[in-house]
């Protein structure tokens, strides 16, 4: 227990001066920490509790995502009667209708109708796990399918948009460079948005209430404006408001429902400028099928026009003068930079299932968040000063050498955290307070060992041998049981509790390291120094 050699004497030497180098960056001013080099920029970041920040509650519009299902659901019924094997294996069907929440059509050959049933439960599999369908196919006037979304369906739909707009909100708010956001779901349609740091949350809520669903329709030529003005339209085609500032003083444009081209086919998006005009502008470019599909359709409707719509919303709907090859295009609109940067950032980051709206907004003030991180250092600096007194007035020079731990300890602590690019919170400094606390009872333990061994007249080196291996059973069954509880509080907790949990975990590891290696090689290399035939604890 008490032979160490070189190789490892030097490995316990580079991982506290690691420690060490690795905790100062995060009590660097932001300026000087930003000329570090790119290896050397971590550091502990700061929750929303103690640096300030926005929250946001965001809820989803299941209306929305019901329209969305319907019309995803209408585009498979259309592949599914086209069939595989080309026109000979399409089923002919009358026109398509999607009132009342349902998806309805008439099958023109009758001897086709138990084909096309089949064709479309091929496509309406399983609700999740339940085992339930996602939509009940139903036969009405002998010749009609009828297509019904099922509740449990509409449930797993709801559930897999959620998980979906989730990510894609983590995406899109980690683009504009925020540190450590917390984005979770809350219920069945909600989720909750914590930006530490950003203390203007307009931008946020803008960025994040985009849905970005970008498509690209025909505009029906045949429709008649006056008729469209009333409301009424061709079948298969409807009225489409312009965007703000789009339009050039039209209200809407009457398109085809079927959507040539998606965002989902897209490539990349990026901010740039018109190079006749100067405007910002967002570039977008499709991938190899969207490419082919956007060249296929542009060529075969030159001449005619075509509209891209954002949101349910007309940008522009220009002519087709020639095929568009090379699968790039161009968005624009009444844009600003920051604007423009924002939707190719929501392009990118892909489409939200379903629209999103703020129900809650809270800024948080970094003075509360200073004000709590005050009161944590002193109650910090109060714990550490009143473990270090201790244990210098009761184990003498062994207390020494766990005073040195601890700090070592607290290094070793903020350093991990640091490298994991974690962030503290309030809960969080109170973990890192009750781990000081703790950090000396592995010591206590040691230390109580080895006088126990001295009495019974045990030699110096044999006391401190036994009292380490002896103790050490104990410490690390102790310490299991902490690392457990703590990961059942991370498994079940949120935010603060997780942050609890991270801290509390790691404060367990690094104190078991410290007060155990650590000590006993500087225990080791004073006893082989100085050989002292009797020693007070």
């Amino acid at each position: 227990m008490l032979d160490f050699p070189r190789w490892k004497t030097i490995g316990i030497s580079i991982i506290l001066l690691l420690g060490i180098l690795f905790t100062i960056p995060s009590f660097l001013p932001e300026k000087t920490f930003d000329k570090l080099p790119s290896f050397a920029q971590v550091k502990v970041n700061l929750g929303l509790d103690l640096a300030g920040g926005s929250h946001l509650l965001l809820e989803a519009d299941v209306s929305d995502l019901q329209k969305t299902q319907l019309a995803n659901m209408e585009k498979t019924v259309r592949a599914a009667m086209r069939g595989e094997r080309g026109p000979d294996d399409d089923i002919a069907i009358g026109e398509l209708s999607t009132a009342g929440g349902k998806i309805s059509f008439l099958v023109r050959d009758q001897k086709q109708l138990d084909e096309a049933r089949d064709r479309l439960f091929k496509e309406t599999g399983g609700a999740g796990m339940t085992g339930q369908r996602d939509w009940r196919i139903d036969v009405v006037d002998t010749t009609r399918l009828v297509l019904t979304p099922t509740a449990a369906g509409q449930k797993q739909a709801i559930a897999n948009a959620m998980d979906t707009a989730r990510d894609i909100i983590d995406k899109r708010v980690n683009a504009l460079g925020t540190r450590e956001p917390t984005i979770i779901r809350q219920g069945d349609d909600r989720v909750v948005v914590q930006v530490p740091g950003l203390q203007d949350p307009q931008q946020l809520k803008d960025l994040i209430g985009k849905t970005a669903r970008l498509e690209f329709r025909m505009v029906d030529a045949n429709a008649d404006p006056n008729e469209a003005a009333a409301g009424r339209v061709p079948v298969g085609s409807e009225i489409v408001p312009y965007a703000e500032g789009a339009g050039a003083g039209v209200p809407f444009e009457v398109l085809r429902r079927q959507v040539m081209i998606s965002g989902e086919q897209l490539l990349d998006a990026k901010q740039g400028y018109d190079g006749q005009s100067g405007q910002p502008v967002v570039n977008i470019r499709f991938d190899s099928g969207g490419s082919a599909t956007f060249a296929k359709v542009t060529a075969q409707n030159v001449g005619k026009r075509f509209a891209m719509v954002l949101d349910g919303r007309v940008l522009s709907a220009p002519s087709i003068n020639e095929p568009i090859l090379g699968g790039s295009a161009q968005i624009s609109g009444s844009f600003s930079v920051a604007t423009a940067n924002n939707l190719a950032i929501s392009l990118r980051s892909g489409a939200l299932p379903v629209k999103m709206t703020v129900v809650e907004e809270r800024t948080v003030t970094p003075e509360l968040g200073a004000d709590s991180i005050r009161k944590g250092a002193i109650a910090g600096i109060i714990a550490t000063v009143s473990v270090l007194v201790l244990m210098l007035i009761v184990y003498g020079r062994f207390g020494v050498y766990a005073c040195l731990a601890l700090f070592f300890n607290i290094f070793l602590i903020i350093a991990i955290m640091a490298g994991f690019n974690a962030t503290l919170t309030l809960p969080g400094i109170a973990g890192f307070v009750l781990t000081i606390g703790a950090a000396v009872d592995a010591n206590v333990l040691i230390n109580e060992r080895i006088r126990e061994e001295l009495k019974r007249g045990r030699r110096v080196f044999q006391a401190v041998e036994l009292g380490y291996s002896e103790a050490s059973r104990a410490i690390f069954d102790a310490n299991v049981t902490n690392v457990i509880a703590a990961a059942l509080m991370f498994w079940f907790g949120t935010g603060p509790i997780k942050g609890f949990a991270v801290v509390l975990t790691i404060g367990i590891v690094t104190s078991v390291f410290t007060a155990v290696t650590v000590t006993r090689l500087f225990a080791a290399r004073w006893l082989h120094a100085k050989r002292p035939a009797t020693i007070t604890i």
